[in-house]
């Protein structure tokens, strides 16, 4: 199986890209991972709405050009369905295919890029950095992958 992670901007912190590269390197015995950066579009101080949308507009564009075509994939948005761990893990073992997540920009994803998407996924009804979902989703596809293996890191 292979795990495909895109992600509108780059992690700049090194606690940040430390953790991702922990838990990506534990997925390696469950899975092959691959990271696509796009680009984050650059926005004034105080953006307008209309701003705001053709960001999104553009980097959807992007996103939409890095999608495998035969990948499950799982746009991660505030509106998107909650779900526990387990159910996570269902949901990647019932896929049986590549699995692509994708993570927005801090003003979230075009609407065309959850449109293509098989799933929307919410981690929580509150709001949190983008940079840091991608240390929160590494660590909840590690445990997913544990679940299907039947190993003891998730209890």
């Amino acid at each position: 199986m292979n795990v495909n992670v895109i992600y509108t901007g780059a992690l700049k912190e090194k606690y940040f890209a430390d953790a991702v590269a922990e838990y990506e390197k534990r997925m390696g015995r469950f899975c092959k991972v691959k990271n696509t950066e796009i680009k984050e579009a650059k926005l004034s101080p105080s953006p307008s709405q209309s701003e705001i949308s053709a960001a999104l507009e553009a980097e959807g564009k992007r996103i939409l050009e890095a999608l495998p075509d035969k990948s499950y994939k799982i746009a991660l948005c505030i509106e998107g369905r909650q779900m526990s761990s387990e159910e996570l893990a269902k949901t990647i073992e019932d896929a049986a295919r590549d699995i692509t997540f994708i993570i927005g920009s801090s003003y979230g994803l075009s609407e065309d890029v959850k449109k293509a998407c098989d799933l929307r996924l919410s981690f929580s009804k509150m709001t949190f950095p983008h940079r840091l979902m991608r240390v929160i989703l590494a660590e909840q596809i590690y445990r997913a992958l544990s679940v299907i293996s039947g190993s003891e890191y998730h209890k």
